[in-house]
């Protein structure tokens, strides 16, 4: 049994900015696995931080732990023009990934917000309330035990799906239906239509497939998530997944491009190379499990 006491030192490790970035990942984390009202309302404390990843990492983890409890910030945070788009986009996400219909007002309103990503997460947040009201059975459980923003789509052939993925005038609800269903699909050409996808227009689904490619771990993809990292023009939103997805790749051949970027003039790209180094090592390490909060405090 956790105890109060043990909570509140994560959550404690979770909102100290000096602490290093990697150590109040694994508090986020450490969070997120124990569930429960203390750790949401830690969670919930973040968002004044200065690191926009944290903050997107905090509004993530809340919509992974379908906490109710949850809305009323995450809400609030959408609703913040004064915090960057990547962390409204996932406030956004978190919201349709809890699953309450009672917040479809509200994302249908952003709907309509002048920041293209944010606009474009609310549509898909709307479209997966709709699903979930219209479909009685909830979507099967990932294999990745992930709550995704789209149902993966039931078609399994390959070809099929790739091409309804990079179908840009297809419904972005749809193109994320086939996403989820490649990833679930599973082997190097799937990975490898995914791939594809890092040259489609939007910078939304863009991170998407950085995201997914990254649940994969399938070293086929290296160079495409590398030459993403790399390009000074594309969105750091993008450049942030593509360089977590190497961290959890974990292969000798990602190391370079971190460490390269790790200095990067962007700061969301910097802090996401020294999180995705500290991946790397975790898994080529022998540590039992990544959120390890619990087991730092009693050690």
């Amino acid at each position: 049994m956790v105890t109060e006491q043990e909570v509140e030192a994560i959550g404690r490790t979770l909102v100290d900015a000096a602490q290093p970035l990697p150590a109040r990942f694994r508090a986020l984390f450490t969070l997120r696995n124990l569930g429960g009202r203390a750790a949401v309302e830690w969670i919930s404390r973040g968002f004044g931080d200065g690191s926009a990843l944290l903050k997107h990492e905090l509004a993530y983890c809340l919509g992974q732990m379908q906490d109710e409890a949850a809305i009323p910030v995450l809400i609030r945070v959408l609703e913040d023009t004064a915090q960057e788009p990547m962390v409204r986009h996932e406030a956004g996400e978190a919201l349709g990934a809890i699953g309450n219909p009672d917040v479809l007002d509200v994302l249908k309103r952003y709907s309509h917000d002048p920041v293209v990503e944010v606009a474009e997460t609310c549509q898909l947040a709307v479209r997966r309330l709709e699903w979930l009201q219209n479909n009685k059975e909830q979507p099967g459980r990932s294999p990745y035990l992930s709550v995704d923003p789209a149902p993966p789509a039931e078609e399994t052939d390959v070809a099929k799906l790739r091409e309804i993925l990079l179908d840009e005038s297809q419904e972005l609800f749809e193109r994320y239906r086939a996403m989820f269903a490649l990833r679930n699909v599973g082997g190097q050409a799937a990975v490898l239509a995914l791939a594809e996808g890092l040259r489609c227009g939007s910078a939304l689904f863009r991170h998407e497939i950085g995201y997914v490619l990254g649940q994969l771990q399938d070293e086929a993809c290296v160079p495409q998530l590398t030459a993403a990292l790399c390009s000074r023009t594309e969105s750091p939103m993008v450049r942030h997944e593509c360089a977590e997805a190497l961290g959890s790749i974990a292969r000798p051949c990602c190391l370079r491009a971190l460490r390269a970027f790790a200095g990067d003039e962007e700061r969301v790209v910097r802090e996401s190379c020294q999180v995705a180094l500290d991946m790397y090592e975790y898994e080529n390490g022998a540590q039992f499990q990544y959120a390890d909060g619990l087991c730092k405090l009693q050690a």
